[in-house]
This record gives structure tokens, C-alpha cells and sequence, in this order.
């Protein structure tokens, strides 16, 4: 549940810089660690059927590279839509990058329809994330698409 004026203020942030590419994402993921609740912070980028680890702030994870349709980031690519889990532990499906996480959010980057990959979020508490998370991200998201390359 990000504050409105502080999602603005970094979305403004990201929108003036003049970085590009895997440099933008790594700030973006920097800026994002600093917000209450996002506890792991990355990106994945979708390689043909494979979501690779991209940009990333938080304790590494085992899982670099996942199969489309498995776990909470490959289902909303194989769904074509973001997932917001309120507490993971309900899953059957669920690959665990920390055993403290309890809440996710995986946003979808797409750019000309196309996805490019996602934002994914871990938080320590359940029900961290709600729609304002996911409209904040999304507008990330898009400004990621822009300057992907």
C-alpha cells in the first residue's frame, strides 16, 4: 500500500533520468527496496519461454530463471495478467525465494503488446500489496518498456 505522493515522486524520478536499459531497471529496483513492505525487489525478463533474473535488490535467489507457467511469475505470463497473492502460503505452486516472504505482486512490462518481462515484489507480511501497488507499478512498468533496450 505505497503512498500516493511518494509513488509520484518516483515515478517523476525515473521518468527524469537519463538512463537506459539494465542501468535504469537496477535503480528503479534500488529505489523500490527503500519503500516499507517491498522487502525483495527484481525484474525478470522474458526470453522466449523462460523469465530470466534481471535487476535485482534483496537476498539472492535460487530461482534465476523460471519456466512460463510455473509459480506466481511464470502463471501471469502464461495468463497474460498481474498477480497480487496476498499470502503465499495458500499456494500450491509457489517457489520461494525467502522463507519470510508471505505476500507477492508480479507486474507485467509489456511494450506494443508485447511482454518484455515483469516487476516482482516480495513482502515479509501478508497482504502487503493491493491495487494501489499495482497501478504504481504499472506506470513503472510502462516507463521501463520505454527505455528497455
Amino acid at each position: 500500500m505505497i503512498d500516493p505522493a511518494r509513488a509520484k515522486q518516483i515515478l517523476d524520478a525515473i521518468r527524469a533520468s537519463a538512463l537506459r536499459g539494465e542501468v535504469l531497471r537496477r535503480e528503479a529496483m534500488s529505489v523500490l527496496a527503500t519503500l516499507s513492505g517491498y522487502d525483495w525487489s527484481g525484474i525478470y525478463s522474458l526470453e522466449g519461454g523462460e523469465l530470466v533474473l534481471d535487476a535485482f535488490v534483496g537476498e539472492p535467489t535460487e530461482h534465476t530463471r523460471i519456466a512460463v507457467g510455473r509459480g506466481v511469475c511464470g502463471v501471469a505470463v502464461s495468463e497474460g495478467r498481474n498477480q497480487v497473492v496476498e499470502d503465499v502460503r495458500t499456494l500450491d505452486n509457489y517457489l520461494a525465494c525467502s522463507l519470510s516472504t508471505r505476500s507477492e505482486i508480479v507486474v507485467l512490462i509489456r511494450r506494443d503488446g508485447r511482454i518484455l518481462g515483469q516487476i516482482d515484489i516480495d513482502g515479509h507480511t501478508a497482504g502487503a500489496f493491493d491495487g494501489s501497488d499495482e497501478a504504481f507499478l504499472e506506470q513503472l512498468g510502462a516507463l521501463l518498456a520505454e527505455r528497455w533496450d
